[in-house]
């Protein structure tokens, strides 16, 4: 399976993260297309554990867009908060009668991508990474 190169270049994920993909996708779009600092104070306020789960992955994607020179984090938009499912552990549980009931423990994996505001509001217009480089040699033609 190819990996498809993402346009903004600022993320961070948490694979295999043991929480239903159900649970923590509620989270990820109360703080999608917010400004990172905003994303931060609201998830520390939350009660889900869910809610620690994004908040550390959304400090590791801040912290790996100050690694590559960004000098304000803050002013950074969630650009990309996907919840994807993960693996299951199955379990047995013994019923009655000799039955048994397929127990589903659920994993996830939180993906969480970081972008500048003229970034973000020019993919979500124009939609795919070739508009983006086309807009770019545009204004440099200008």
């Amino acid at each position: 399976m190819a990996k498809t190169q993402s346009p903004f270049p600022h993320r961070a994920s948490h694979r295999f993260a043991r929480s239903s993909v159900r649970k923590v996708r509620p989270i990820l779009d109360l703080i999608r297309g917010k400004y990172a600092d905003d994303a931060v104070n609201l998830l520390k306020y939350l009660p889900h554990r869910g809610a620690r789960m994004v908040e550390q992955v959304l400090k590791s994607a801040m912290a790996n867009a100050e690694d590559r020179g960004i000098r304000d984090v803050g002013d950074l938009v969630i650009a990309d908060a996907r919840g994807d499912g993960g693996p299951m552990f199955k379990r047995l549980m013994p019923r009655a009668r000799g039955m048994a009931y397929m127990i589903r423990r659920r994993s996830c994996h939180i993906i969480v991508a970081l972008a500048d505001l003229d970034t973000f509001l020019a993919y979500r217009t124009f939609g795919d990474v070739d508009a983006l480089s086309g807009l770019e040699e545009t204004s440099d033609q200008s």
